[in-house]
């Protein structure tokens, strides 16, 4: 007997709109008749951001979301475009996107979107056309010692209660050198307030370096305790992650800076900073597309 089928549909429809998008899918497998109740709007109107009609306002023409609403799509259907397809907004220095399984708020600070000392001069980095990149452009590290980049978003604009990892997504050119002997310093969090240190590499063939690395002592002492036992998240908080780039589906790398928890209501500036001024040594052959601020576990 299938119980789903003898609830009431405006019950089945409110049971489902309290689940996740993830589920809401599963339970759609159960009949027809509850198919239909698990895809209507009131469900997945609950799945959509409340602001999603604001960043869709945001973007910029001739993109998938747009020829999508043309056809007066499903409520289902724009979650799912959201989700497959990140729409470029704000003159094209930032994307958006939904985590397909949660639902939660992505995005993507487009390195024209970011604070790069020395980035508006042709000596030390270049723009260049990049198919690759959402963005269509990305910026590449010619030459300097001096490197220092900084990117800041609302955390307004962010799910709430939610877990997020920020992450540099960047590739590496042939030519290249500087990064594989010194890490780079990264801080994670609200402007104003003390963030927490942490020392990455970039580029793999500074795997070896790494173990000869130590983080500040307040990271050493955190990853003891994380060590010991399993790590809750607190509100506000910003955590160590990985240490090892890996490449993206589009071919990119990433590499996970560090997570951030958003509490609901709040609004205030997160600002991710990355420098290597300590070597006092030349840097090239680094290609940024951007900061990525995601839900953790998301993809």
């Amino acid at each position: 007997m299938n119980y789903w089928d003898m609830l009431p549909e405006g019950c089945i429809a409110e049971i489902v709109s309290h689940t996740t998008p993830l589920d809401a899918c599963r339970v759609a497998l159960v009949s027809p008749a509850v198919r239909s109740l698990a895809d209507s709007d009131p469900v997945w109107d609950k799945f959509l951001p409340h602001d999603y009609r604001q960043l869709i306002a945001r973007a910029v023409e001739n993109q998938p979301i747009h020829q999508l609403l043309s056809a007066s799509p499903s409520k289902k259907d724009v979650y799912l475009s959201l989700a497959d397809h990140p729409l470029i907004i704000d003159a094209g220095d930032m994307s958006f996107s939904l985590d397909k399984r949660t639902g939660k708020k992505c995005f993507m600070m487009g390195a024209r979107a970011l604070a790069i000392v020395w980035g508006d001069t042709p000596r030390y980095w270049r723009w260049r056309s990049d198919p690759g990149s959402r963005f269509g452009k990305a910026i590449e590290l010619l030459d300097v010692c001096w490197f220092e980049i900084h990117g800041r978003i609302s955390t307004s604009l962010l799910s709430g209660d939610t877990g997020y990892t920020t992450y540099l997504v960047y590739k590496l050119a042939t030519r290249r050198y500087g990064f594989e002997h010194l890490p780079l310093e990264i801080t994670v969090g609200i402007v104003g307030e003390e963030s927490i240190k942490r020392n990455v590499f970039v580029d793999p063939e500074g795997e070896v370096q790494r173990e000869n690395v130590t983080t500040p002592g307040r990271m050493d002492l955190f990853h003891n305790f994380r060590a010991a036992q399993p790590r809750p998240l607190v509100a506000s908080s910003v955590n160590a992650g990985s240490q090892n780039p890996r490449t993206r589906k589009d071919g990119w790398l990433e590499i996970e800076l560090a997570e951030y928890y958003n509490k609901e209501g709040e609004n205030r500036e997160l600002e991710i900073s990355l420098w290597e001024l300590k070597g006092q040594h030349w840097k090239r052959g680094l290609i940024i597309q951007g900061l990525e601020i995601r839900p953790m576990g998301g993809k």
